[in-house]
């Protein structure tokens, strides 16, 4: 075989190898900066300066902080299932990772085109409750073993939402193509789902993120004052990292699939405005997503549990039914007749 024919034999492999770079490697940048602009938005919110010692304007903080976990020791409590307790942390951040597989950044650039991308994607935001239940098992600590099955008992609550939030979508776009969903939503603002028969099922959906997430208002795995930190109270050093970043990196992606099934995608805002590369549109609206995570931390407190729960099971889930019936009418019969 020459080397011609070695190169058109391995090249497919090389371009999705270096799509997979292009995506990953910027990510992982991201999420570490994330955490520098979580806690300068948060400082900012509350008149105080944040960090602003390492570095200029504190943006080496991730960096420093990563260091610090690297170089710790990792501790392994004594009648702890070794081997679970340090898969779980690689399984929650990997699958924050391989769910961009399918998030078309870009009119022209995705890594995986595949025409069921929106099943693909609830399936791998779904196996993230499997990482957070391993961590709390083989912790062998009650107290990360109750933040475990607090955690995923949130975490299923909300998918159900999610999934029936998800259906409306797909019955308005006719497809289950990501890249299908955002040309569904072409021509302004006012096409985007959030901003027309979509937009309850736009706000269920984020509110739903924040709790898939575990983020504020609704961080109780987490809760200091009952479960010293919940179920990765055990973890140390990278293992922690891993855990940390993962939180991150699912926010980011909610934020991205956010942005793919409410606003827009690529798409600019207004017409004038489409000279505007479609990938810093994509980044932006990312970004503007993220800010309001942020902004729910800084000014929303806690949720009680029960309250957690009644939100989920007797608000989002009869409302999101309600709107999948209202929506498959709306196909129905509207689009049918024109």
């Amino acid at each position: 075989m020459t080397f011609a024919e070695c190169m058109d034999a391995i090249w497919p492999l090389l371009e999705i190898i270096g799509k997979i770079l292009l995506v990953v490697v910027p990510l992982l940048v991201c999420v570490a900066m994330l955490t520098l602009l979580e806690r300068k938005v948060i400082a900012a919110m509350q008149l105080r300066k944040g960090p602003n010692i390492v570095g200029f304007w504190g943006l080496l903080q991730p960096f420093a902080d990563g260091l610090k976990l690297l170089l710790k020791e990792t501790i392994f409590p004594t009648q702890a299932n070794k081997a679970v307790f340090i898969i779980a942390p690689m399984v929650t951040f990997s699958l924050a990772l391989l769910g961009w597989a399918v998030i078309p950044l870009s009119e022209s650039f995705v890594i995986a085109d595949i025409n069921v991308g929106i099943l693909y994607l609830f399936a791998i935001s779904s196996l993230g409750v499997y990482g957070i239940i391993m961590a709390g098992w083989a912790s062998n600590s009650k107290y990360a073993f109750l933040g475990a099955i607090r955690s995923s008992a949130q975490m299923v609550s909300y998918e159900v939402s999610i999934g029936f939030v998800i259906v409306t979508v797909l019955l308005m776009v006719g497809s289950l193509n990501l890249g299908d969903v955002v040309r569904a939503q072409a021509g302004g603002f006012w096409h985007w789902h959030a901003f027309g028969l979509l937009f309850p099922m736009f706000v269920v959906f984020f509110i739903s993120a924040l709790a898939e997430t575990n983020r504020h208002p609704f961080d109780l795995p987490e809760a200091e004052a009952e479960l010293v930190a919940g179920y990765n109270v055990e973890y140390s050093s990278m293992s922690f990292a891993l855990f940390f970043l993962g939180e991150y990196a699912n926010m980011i992606l909610m934020s991205g699939m956010t942005v793919i099934l409410f606003l827009g995608g690529w798409h600019a805002p207004f017409a004038f405005l489409a000279f505007i590369p479609g990938v810093l549109w994509f980044i932006a609206k990312v970004l503007f997503c993220l800010f309001v995570f942020i902004w729910a931390r800084a000014t929303l407190p806690r949720y009680r549990y029960d309250q957690l729960m009644r939100l989920g099971w007797k608000v989002f889930l009869p409302l999101s039914l309600a709107w999948v019936v209202l929506v498959s009418g709306y196909v129905v019969y509207f689009r049918a007749a024109s």
